[in-house]
């Protein structure tokens, strides 16, 4: 294993009653089962045995939030990194889960003209750019030790799409970025690899609500 690794990991549950789609609206916070999620995180990496060099979230509260106990577990100052924030969405605020989710509502269908784009928010292409902008200059500016950035599904998922060099246009129900994941990369001279996917959540999963992923 590499001496110097990029680690994009997932925030934890957010409390989110209404069930709506979240997005970058303020005050969404983690629920007290997400504070547990973000501390198996931090825990997950520090059993791993491995020096975490820096330190990047989301400035969205839920990140910010979710970094905290990595924070506390390594010594690190938490950098605000806006590359890797969620995604602007039109169905921001509105409910996201069951029947009366927007997306089933016959009045936002024309939303959906671009699936591919997508017309709905931000485009996946510049999701994608963002996110990789962010973690070449981190590891550009990282010597020695790990990096960790916690972000949000969303842009996780595009670095995980773009540099397995598949297309970008998925359904989301078939991410695999599951609450407080671990997705770590490597950059060998130019091009970044995929080497690892963590769960460290995992036995907090089965009631956790998780309807704000865009």
């Amino acid at each position: 294993m590499s001496d110097k690794l990029l680690h994009l990991v997932r925030h934890g549950e957010v409390h989110n009653p209404d069930l709506v789609l979240y997005g970058r609206i303020p005050g969404f916070r983690l629920s007290e089962r997400g504070h547990r999620m973000a501390e198996a995180a931090a825990l997950e990496l520090a059993g791993s045995d491995r020096a975490i060099a820096k330190l990047y979230a989301s400035p969205l509260e839920r990140a910010q939030q979710s970094a905290r106990p990595i924070a506390s577990t390594f010594g690190l100052e938490i950098v605000t990194e806006e590359g890797i924030i969620e995604p602007t969405n039109f169905f921001e605020g509105k409910v996201n889960s069951g029947p009366d989710a927007a997306f089933k509502q016959p009045r936002y269908w024309h939303k959906f003209w671009n699936p591919f784009r997508p017309s709905w928010g931000e485009p996946y292409r510049q999701v994608a750019a963002r996110v990789r902008q962010a973690m070449d200059d981190a590891w550009a500016s990282t010597r020695g030790g790990d990096i960790v950035m916690v972000s949000h599904q969303s842009p996780i998922w595009m670095a995980h799409l773009d540099i397995a060099g598949k297309p970008l246009f998925h359904n989301p129900a078939s991410r695999r970025c599951e609450l407080s994941s671990i997705t770590s990369f490597e950059k060998r001279g130019e091009r970044w690899f995929e080497v690892d996917y963590r769960t460290p959540a995992a036995g907090l999963l089965d009631d956790a609500v998780d309807v704000g992923a865009v």
